[in-house]
């Protein structure tokens, strides 16, 4: 059994584990791309864009292609986003990489019959900047080829010992019980919608929005004054960091520790702390259906393949995936790192004055039986450029918000169950994956967004919108929708008597410069009732 463990808590800077995943690094790093064990190859898999690597220097003009056919991909261009496989193929991911680490460390000698990839908790106080192995061009004797180090880290997880990543990265998906929702507006649940194969569009699911885009965002950055050598007219996008892409993520050696801490996070979701409150037989578990179990080659689409050590290719589903101690390792903590609720509901029916149901009192188990309806719809297309916010009304259905507030008073709550809220930004599409912004609700005409942190839905990135805004990409076009709970927010009005308003405002502040060029654009703005 394998332990992986907290980088920050496993010794010194130089620990022997981080000294021996740098030295696996470099074995890996002196193959070419045409190798499925080279670092590159292990890239790829993840997503591909070789004039972006070429630029960055990751590989040179002259240097052959990826040992896969790029018309018809056995192992490249294989990340699942914006999909409820997220989890489970970046769990496999994980499995393959740590196996072939692991095979560079046994060809040098060293403890490959015990070392295992370290997790980054970077939610636990004064541990938010990136560890300091990685953060040094030099290895510890002084030799400048520390192959943990990339210059391409721009964001302030990188490079600013006074950023609070709480300020943007939250654990708030940690609280939802379910693991895919209902979708059509509604929720899409910790792990993600429901999809087939699916590389780049759609819905995020909670844990991917939270924390896992913007902790890739916050550290890939973008370049302050370097730019995409885009054709004119030069749009002046900045060059993004390593990590604020997927077509790059995972060549970057902090990748591999971020998606370990996701990894931890689905297993802490799962079974940590064990007496979590279960309304619905589906509460805090991975989907029983086949769908999700066998994954998308069952219904004749691509299979999810790594290679081996050796070169032989190895195929897994999303049920072999489920138990890590049938995948022979563990984690040292699952303790997530800031507060996590996860009885949101109980404190919610008491907050809006209901009596609390017999599934929370007394243990019963009750069936989901779900409705999703549109509340309120925007006016369309919202674009962003500079720094100034952007407000849009949302025009809201009376009949809808009525019914919504006769399910918080308790008048039509089924089975005691109030209502819930979703804000979707929808397809937004941009030309880079570097922007964040956030977005409130419900302000007064002259508040200012800053000031009132309670109205806050959510902080946006953009990670892997690029690539979703491309008709020319793999499932690519439509850009990525947003989908936030609000539920706190309509409680909140609620209970001040703050309904019945035709019109609630939603404005849209970015964190970043955003250059004109840069083409951000949030396609509508819409707000759905969810009935549980």
């Amino acid at each position: 059994m394998f332990v992986r463990q907290n980088i920050y808590d496993i010794g010194d800077d130089w620990a022997e584990s981080v000294l021996w995943y740098a030295r696996g690094v470099k074995a890996m790093k002196t193959r070419l791309l045409d190798n499925v064990t080279s670092w590159t190859f292990y890239g790829a898999i993840h997503g591909y864009t070789r004039w972006l690597w070429d630029l960055h220097g990751i590989t040179l003009t002259t240097d052959p292609g990826p040992a896969d056919d790029e018309s018809n991909p056995k192992y490249i261009n294989q990340c699942q986003h914006q999909s409820w496989y997220f989890l489970p193929w970046h769990r496999g991911y994980l499995i393959a990489f740590e196996r072939q680490i692991r095979h560079e460390i046994e060809q040098l000698g060293g403890p490959h019959e015990t070392w295992a990839l370290p997790y980054w908790n970077y939610f636990e106080t004064d541990r938010g900047l990136i560890p300091p192995a990685f953060r040094s061009p030099s290895w510890p004797d002084g030799a400048a080829d520390n192959p943990l180090f990339v210059e391409q880290r721009w964001g302030p997880m990188s490079n600013d010992p006074t950023y609070d990543l709480r300020n943007d990265v939250n654990l708030n998906p940690l609280s939802d019980r379910e693991f895919s929702g209902p979708g059509n507006g509604g929720s899409t649940g910790f792990g993600g919608p429901r999809t087939g194969f699916n590389w780049s569009r759609g819905e995020n699911g909670g844990a991917e929005w939270q924390p896992h885009n913007n902790v890739h965002g916050q550290i890939g950055g973008s370049h302050p004054t370097a730019f995409l050598p885009y054709p004119p007219p030069n749009h002046q996008i900045p060059i993004p960091g390593l990590m604020s892409t997927p077509t790059t993520a995972a060549l970057d050696p902090i990748f591999w520790l971020h998606h370990c801490n996701i990894d931890r996070l689905w297993e802490s979701w799962n079974s940590h702390p064990p007496s979590k409150p279960a309304i619905n037989p589906n509460d805090w578990n991975n989907p029983a259906g086949q769908s999700w179990r066998d994954g998308p080659a069952a219904s004749g689409d691509r299979a999810f393949a790594m290679p081996n050590v050796d070169g032989t290719e190895w195929n897994f589903t999303p049920a072999e995936m489920e138990s890590i101690s049938t995948l022979d390792y563990s984690y040292a903590d699952l303790t997530p790192g800031m507060p996590v609720q996860s009885n949101v509901l109980a404190s919610r029916i008491a907050n809006l004055g209901l009596a609390q149901p017999a599934a929370l009192s007394g243990g019963v188990i009750m069936a989901s039986n779900k409705t999703v309806e549109l509340l309120g719809s925007g006016s369309g297309k919202v674009s962003l450029s500079g720094t100034a916010s952007k407000r849009s009304g949302v025009q809201l259905d009376a009949p809808t918000l009525s019914r919504l507030a006769a399910s918080l008073s308790g008048e039509a709550a089924p089975a005691g169950l109030p209502d819930r809220v979703f804000l979707n930004l929808e397809n937004v599409r941009s030309r880079t994956d570097t922007v964040l912004f956030k977005v409130y609700i419900g302000l007064q005409v002259d508040a200012n967004p800053g000031d009132n942190p309670d109205n806050l839905a959510g902080t946006i990135s953009l990670f892997g919108t690029s690539i979703a805004s491309d008709p020319s990409e793999l499932h690519a076009g439509d850009g990525i929708t947003h989908v936030l709970e609000i539920t706190d927010i309509f409680d909140r009005l609620f209970l001040n008597n703050e309904f019945g308003s035709a019109e609630i405002n939603v404005d849209v502040v970015p964190v970043n410069d955003i250059p004109e060029g840069e083409g951000v654009e949030i396609g509508n703005i819409s707000i759905y009732r969810q009935s549980e």
